[in-house]
């Protein structure tokens, strides 16, 4: 893939160089988020992790793109897009819909000749061969489907506010929950790398052993942290989290990372 191309899947450098990093993290969004979710991450764990964000069509500056509606046609231009970047020992975490996105691309590069990554952090979603019994957004009514996000909290009240930017987003967020709820696992073997799996105390869309089922897709190692917090606990507790990822990437990958606090494993 041509190297403009694959930049439209990842976030610009947001001032920040990272040219010395021993570790690359590719971060993947929830249902409706971009990339503007990790951009303090990107600052914040510099320069020792480089922060890269996944841009999906339908986002931000491909907003004009139509979205994927499924894992499976997602996948490849994806993991194209990707392979420039694994220059270096690389990660990746995904929160919501993101963990079964980086779970996909984690399984598919570990099938491939350059091994896979050295780790999978995966935040605020039920194991991925479990069914839910949560209720769909994707096919509700406009007014309920926006009633519904602003629930969950992951879009800003601003933009849910905003009947203009409302009507040219609704196709794409729609979009990222028919991705999420259409999503079965995909045929392949299970991971090797460790798996570490997090959520916030009082998350209404997963519960621990619907995140502890994360251990069954690895054979490698398996660790469990929990945060104050519901479903985007992300935002409160930022400080812990981005710890608790940089403590996790150091032992999975067996480097020093500009060391920093992060609450146990349980």
């Amino acid at each position: 893939m041509h190297a403009t191309v694959a930049n439209r899947w990842l976030a610009g450098d947001a001032g920040v160089s990272t040219d010395s990093a021993a570790v690359r993290l590719f971060c993947f969004a929830h249902a409706g988020g971009g990339s503007t979710a990790y951009r303090p991450w990107r600052h914040a764990l510099a320069p020792g992790i480089d922060v890269r964000s996944i841009v999906l069509p339908g986002r931000e500056a491909r907003v004009r793109e139509l979205p994927y509606r499924r894992v499976e046609q997602l996948l490849h231009p994806l993991c194209e897009a990707l392979e420039p970047y694994l220059d270096r020992p690389y990660a990746f975490f995904g929160h919501s819909l993101g963990s079964v996105l980086a779970y996909e691309v984690a399984r598919r590069f570990s099938a491939g000749p350059q091994g896979g990554p050295g780790l999978l952090i995966v935040s605020g979603r039920r194991g991925p061969r479990l069914p839910t019994s949560r209720r769909g957004f994707s096919t509700l009514p406009d007014a309920e489907f926006l009633a519904g996000l602003g629930v969950l909290g992951g879009t800003p009240p601003e933009v849910l506010g905003e009947e203009q930017l409302l009507r040219l987003l609704l196709p794409t967020l729609r979009a990222d929950f028919e991705l999420n709820e259409s999503y079965r696992t995909l045929p392949g073997p299970r991971l090797r790398c460790p798996v570490a799996a997090y959520m916030g105390t009082d998350d209404t869309e997963v519960d621990r052993p619907e995140l502890l089922a994360w251990g069954e897709e690895t054979t490698g190692e398996f660790g469990l942290r929990v945060f104050p917090g519901g479903h985007f606990y992300l935002k409160d507790e930022e400080n812990d989290v981005l710890g608790a990822v940089r403590q996790d990437l150091e032992r999975a990958l067996g480097c020093s990372i500009l060391g920093g606090a992060a609450p146990p494993a349980v």
